[in-house]
């Protein structure tokens, strides 16, 4: 597909990276020439220098041919005024960065149907959407959810003294009545679609699929079930913290945040009415003790600086806080949180270019099946997709599983049939109106279901 992206920050440039990655014509657009110089150096992808607000500029980037636009400036208005343009000069389809809260409430539905918009993402309510997964399930790095959350893909890092460690997926199966699959491993570099003599060793990252009533009974039948965190200290009052501060407190959470500019804490503390809402540094280790961060459940270090947030989470892992996430935006510095071993790291660009990769390759999806979700697990390396089976002519219906003829490394780890999940094993089948649950590790790039057979 030909795509336009505008706005090359550090989402725009994650997102072109894995647009192209996926093999579209991309086109994009910056008014940095040092950003587009740089860009279209590293990547193979026609560069523009200019105002995306700017009709003349927008028509320079071949918009009226585009499948998709992109807009993902720093500027909702500048955002949402390109897409308008783009959206009357011609482009198929458009999608807009909005952050600011005001506009994520009831007035949005208003602006994406007056503004033509296929979609508006916001990447901190997505990011804190993932942010309060992990804290209802503590003992999980990361949750995916799929079918609507009936169903899970857990991520979890076995420890040392882990009951798994030295079992095979085999025994797992069959003496202990495990009504999960354990889907992927990742030791080491290396990342697996295991098999049922796979053996599992202290130190694997696992991923988990099943109903979330599964996963937590499994999780707490192999002792690795954390109670859920009650109590929650937050450093950096940026608009994550505000999305996930509403979250949390709707939930009976009890919140405190600690911010370092005094009109940002002030605004939240207006904002939101029951948080504790502190003015001060969350680098100093007595303002942190005196707020209680050591009888907290959970500390997340959400600054906006990377290496800020890695040496506070690293301290709070010092003091036995139960749960400690950290939000980076640098892909090594999330290398090098998860070598420190921070379990639990976010990165809202991650989130916003696996939604639109998604996006992008469900427009490409033919009519047999359609892309509904799309995650990127074990550090990128697995891609979990969710189908939806719109035909009975698929090639995949019908078919006891075992006798689908998969191509290597994937997995079909679970299927949504109504109300109904299930772990599948060789004798189930794929049906009409089903929702599917594919893994596919390597090269694979999966944009029907029918992709999955070789």
């Amino acid at each position: 597909m030909r795509i336009v992206v505008a706005g090359c920050g550090h989402i725009g440039q994650k997102l072109i990276a894995n647009l192209v990655e996926e093999g579209h014509d991309v086109v994009v657009l910056d008014q940095s020439r040092e950003v587009i110089s740089e860009i279209t150096s590293i990547y193979d992808v026609m560069g523009v220098c200019g105002n995306a607000a700017d009709y003349e500029t927008l028509a320079s980037t071949g918009v009226a041919q585009a499948d998709l636009f992109i807009a993902s400036t720093t500027s909702d208005e500048m955002n949402m005024l390109s897409c308008f343009i783009a959206k009357r000069i011609g482009a198929q389809y458009t999608v807009a960065r909005i952050r600011n809260p005001e506009y994520n409430d009831d007035s949005l539905g208003f602006m994406k149907r007056e503004l033509g918009l296929a979609m508006a993402i916001n990447p901190e309510a997505l990011a804190a959407r993932e942010l309060f997964d992990i804290l209802k399930m503590p003992s999980a790095a990361k949750i995916e959810t799929f079918s609507g959350r009936a169903f899970e893909i857990v991520e979890l890092k076995l420890k040392e003294d882990s009951q798994l460690s030295g079992m095979t997926l085999k025994e797992l199966r069959m003496h202990h009545k495990a009504g999960v699959l354990i889907c992927t491993v990742q030791r080491g570099n290396d990342v697996y679609i295991p098999g049922g003599d796979f053996m599992l060793k202290s130190g694997d990252k696992i991923g988990i699929t099943a109903s979330p009533a599964e996963i937590e009974i499994f999780l707490r039948r192999f002792g690795m079930l954390k109670k859920k965190a009650r109590s929650v200290m937050i450093l950096g009052g940026g608009k994550m913290t505000y999305y996930l501060g509403k979250m949390l407190l709707a939930s009976g959470n009890l919140v405190t945040i600690i911010e370092n500019d005094k009109k940002t804490a002030e605004e939240l503390n207006d904002a939101l009415p029951g948080a504790t809402v502190v003015h001060g540094s969350g680098s100093h280790r007595e303002l942190l003790l005196e707020e209680g961060i050591e009888s907290m459940d959970a500390l997340l270090a959400l600054t906006g600086q990377d290496e800020r947030n890695i040496v506070m989470a690293a301290y709070a892992e010092t003091l036995n806080v139960p749960k400690v996430i950290v939000s980076v935006d640098r892909d090594e510095m999330a290398d090098l949180a998860e070598k420190l071993g921070l379990d639990a790291v976010i990165s809202p660009k991650r989130t916003v270019s696996d939604v639109l990769v998604r996006y992008a390759r469900a427009l490409e999806s033919s009519k047999g099946s359609n892309v509904e979700t799309l995650y990127k697990l074990m550090d990128g390396l697995v891609e979990a997709l969710e189908f939806k089976v719109l035909a009975e002519t698929s090639g995949v219906t019908g078919i006891p599983l075992k006798d689908l003829n998969l191509k290597d490394s994937i997995l079909i780890a679970g299927i949504a049939r109504g109300r109904k999940t299930i772990v599948p094993g060789g004798d189930d089948m794929i049906m009409p109106g089903d929702r599917v649950v594919v893994l596919a590790a390597g090269h694979h790039r999966l944009a029907d279901l029918e992709d999955i057979t070789a």
